[in-house]
């Protein structure tokens, strides 16, 4: 879990981070500390969202970049962990970008719904709202889950009709089946009884 900077700041920050580009929306509410930094940030994300940082990340805010580099890729001008929330002039309504692993472009909308005191006995970071898990890792991206996910859903789709017509063939082919025997068993069952049946002609008399 992400750790409390020294930096200190009574407000904490409401957010609301949006998955771009996925419909139905995937979507959590957080509640932080002011003196979040970017690096916890990052973290928090990870671990609300289900991320398992193993790709780039970045977040824009005013224009400029932050992030936390990975090695062999690309470096950040400010260090993360010295940037604080509080710092960065965020304003309730305002919008800033995050975005996970650049070959796929998970890119999510952050944006700054309330500035609120820090409750004394609320222990910060927490999720407090949220809907719907993550996309699998190293898919694709947005199109290419959606397009995955509506192969999948068709495909289901199509054997569930193909299993429940084959059921009704098969139970129309035992229908068909069964009444010809039923008939012929009514049948038999006819002749057998008119053979034990006693005759009613008289035998000629000589």
């Amino acid at each position: 879990m992400p750790q409390a900077s020294s930096c200190s700041d009574p407000n904490g920050y409401q957010l609301r981070v949006v998955l771009r580009g996925v419909s139905p929306l995937i979507w959590r509410r957080l509640l932080v500390r002011g003196n979040t930094t970017a690096a916890e940030l990052h973290a928090t994300l990870q671990l609300v969202l289900g991320w398992t940082d193993e790709h780039l990340n970045r977040f824009v805010i005013h224009g400029r970049e932050y992030g936390v580099s990975h090695s062999g890729g690309i470096g950040f001008r400010d260090d993360p962990r010295l940037v604080h929330l509080t710092d960065l002039g965020l304003r309730v309504g305002e919008r800033f970008l995050y975005e996970y692993d650049f070959t796929d472009g998970w890119q999510h909308d952050v944006r700054v719904e309330r500035i609120l005191p820090l409750e004394p006995r609320r222990r910060y970071p927490v999720c407090i709202g949220g809907r719907r898990a993550i996309p699998p890792e190293d898919c694709g991206g947005p199109w290419a889950f959606l397009e995955l996910r509506q192969r999948y859903s068709i495909i289901s789709i199509a054997d569930r009709l193909l299993e429940l017509a084959e059921r009704r063939i098969a139970i129309g082919c035992e229908g068909i089946r069964s009444r010809p025997l039923r008939r012929r068993a009514a049948a038999a069952a006819l002749v057998r009884d008119r053979s034990l049946r006693p005759s009613s002609r008289q035998p000629a008399s000589g």
